[in-house]
């Protein structure tokens, strides 16, 4: 996997301090300013993940204090003075249809937009609620540190599915249409402890323990037909340690070490007759005997 740069900046006592850079996994920045014993503080800015001003302002161990938020793209913006002020995040999106205009039919775009947030800051921290796109309560409570911290969690349908309590408890994790992403454990507002991730077609993709909102420990991969594709161990979100990989018909394919994600060490190589042809050790994918 190659390496991408997340931070670039000082520590001081193991924490980041000074002038400071975050990045997003596309390369955009994230963020740009400076911190203090390890938390945003003084002067800073963020941006979106397609490079559009998110936040411009001043920080305060590490909240949001003074400074003005922006929508994605730009048209509108929300002050926040002493930790306090209100906020509505919209979703921008362009709708097709048709007309009919004396007898001729022709196609148009329209730039259209709803809201997929609508809350208040206070102290810093947020309150409020989230939506579904095209309408529908998701979420209504309070975050820490953006994260949903204490309230109540709906489903498409309006039925209550959750209720989170100091960042703690089994949650049910919707996308913006409304499809089941994720269903498990939540610890200080992310998934923490036994969970189950879905796809956009409710497949399940993974089974498996979380830590700080990445699989680490055991779990199990799964294709768009179901079929098991992995079991094993988990590091920060990689692939690391023992492991079993399975083609789409669920044959055993490769059994052994695993690290960053890739093999790793000592393994076996099955063909599809589950025959074995390679036994011996790995490095970063690929067989130490080629």
């Amino acid at each position: 996997m190659a390496n991408k740069l997340i931070f670039e900046g000082h520590y001081l006592n193991g924490k980041r301090s000074g002038v400071c850079k975050e990045f997003y996994n596309n390369g955009k920045i994230k963020f740009e300013g400076n911190y203090s014993g390890g938390k945003k503080s003084g002067k800073g800015t963020e941006f979106y993940d397609n490079g559009k001003l998110k936040f411009k302002g001043e920080y305060i161990n590490g909240k949001k204090w003074n400074g003005a938020l922006y929508s994605i793209n730009g048209k509108d913006h929300f002050e926040i003075k002493n930790g306090k002020g209100y906020i509505k995040e919209l979703n921008y999106y362009q709708i097709y249809g048709s007309k009919n205009l004396m007898g001729n039919v022709f196609d148009f775009y329209e730039d259209t937009s709803e809201i997929i947030f609508t809350g208040e800051y206070l102290n810093g921290e947020l309150k409020g609620k989230e939506y579904y796109h095209l309408g529908g309560l998701k979420f209504e409570g309070e975050y820490l540190d953006g994260r949903r911290w204490n309230g109540k969690g709906y489903n498409k349908d309006g039925k209550l599915e959750f209720e989170i309590k100091n960042g703690k408890g089994h949650i049910k994790e919707y996308n913006q249409d409304g499809k089941l992403v994720f269903d498990g454990e939540y610890l200080n507002g992310v998934r923490h402890g036994k969970g189950k991730e879905y796809s956009y077609i409710y497949q399940l993709m993974f089974e498996g323990e979380f830590l700080n909102g990445e699989r680490h420990g055991k779990g199990k991969e799964y294709n768009d037909n179901g079929k098991l594709m992995f079991e094993g161990e988990y590091l920060y979100g990689e692939k690391d340690g023992k492991g079993k990989e399975y083609n789409y018909k669920g044959i055993l394919i490769y059994e052994g070490d695993y690290s960053n994600g890739k093999k790793h060490g000592k393994g076996k190589e099955y063909n599809y007759k589950s025959e074995l042809i390679y036994e011996g050790d790995y490095s970063f994918g690929k067989r130490n005997n080629i």
